[in-house]
């Protein structure tokens, strides 16, 4: 796909790997719109790459359509969309309370919202932009679009604490061959991204001793990885039409341990 020219929707961009996405479509001459709930982040973000920022709740069908909306104004109906946004918990299935010995489980509705906001947040926007990627004369090799979506290394091996949140990821996972299918009459590509442990914010925030530890778990090369490599696959697969249907681990070789 010829990258420069076209319009791109990139969810989560106020930061970390979604802000990485941004800047680095913005340097191939892609026109971004920036969906994230951060407006100040976004909105400096936007300003910087030329691009234009949309407040979005992407569990919020009202919420997705007018981003879709106000983007388009802007730059036209997108060719790519890249769904970063999500969220984690870290949370039990079953515990007994510390200090009391009381039995607990994890609690239901915040178990749902991690799936609202990581799976069907992502699938919201996939569907919102194919339909309208169908709007779109074929370029000359019959491409309409080209997806790709963020799950994680925790969709295949999850820790403890981890059940909604690998639980969500894998759902991105266990999709994209069939969207990918679903969509292959109209030429609109679908693919995967499943991170290992990367530098950022978030994490950067825990301290040196953290990162440094999670480092030395990773076999090669013994570092977090970079948001910028993260956005370099991400454009590799818009770019490269022979990209499809794909869930490909970017970790370093890292396999999580249980805890």
């Amino acid at each position: 796909m010829r990258l420069s020219g076209t319009a791109a929707v990139v969810t989560g961009a106020a930061s970390g790997l979604g802000e990485a996405t941004a800047r680095a479509l913005a340097a191939e001459g892609v026109k971004v719109a920036i969906f994230d709930l951060n407006e100040a982040a976004g909105e400096a973000i936007a300003a910087e790459i030329g691009g234009t920022f949309c407040k979005v709740d992407v569990t919020n069908d009202a919420s997705v359509d007018a981003a879709f909306a106000k983007a388009r104004a802007a730059h036209g109906q997108e060719r790519i969309l890249i769904n970063c946004a999500g969220i984690g918990n870290a949370i039990k299935t079953a515990s007994r309370d510390k200090a009391t010995g009381e039995a607990k489980h994890f609690p239901l509705d915040a178990f749902e919202k991690v799936i609202q906001v990581n799976l069907i947040g992502s699938f919201r926007c996939i569907a919102k932009a194919a339909a309208g990627m169908l709007s779109l004369d074929p370029m000359a090799d019959g491409e309409r679009g080209a997806i790709v979506n963020t799950a994680s290394v925790a969709a295949e091996d999850g820790q403890m604490g981890q059940a909604a949140y690998s639980a969500s990821k894998g759902g991105i996972v266990g999709m994209t061959l069939p969207i990918a299918r679903d969509l292959m009459s109209e030429g609109i590509r679908v693919n995967t991204i499943l991170p290992g442990i990367f530098a950022t914010p978030l994490m950067l925030g825990m301290g040196d001793k953290v990162v440094d530890a999670l480092s030395a778990m990773v076999p090669f090369p013994k570092r977090l990885g970079m948001p910028a490599e993260y956005a370099a696959l991400a454009i590799e697969m818009c770019r490269n039409s022979y990209f499809n249907g794909e869930d490909v681990r970017l970790d370093g070789a890292i396999r999580m341990a249980p805890r």
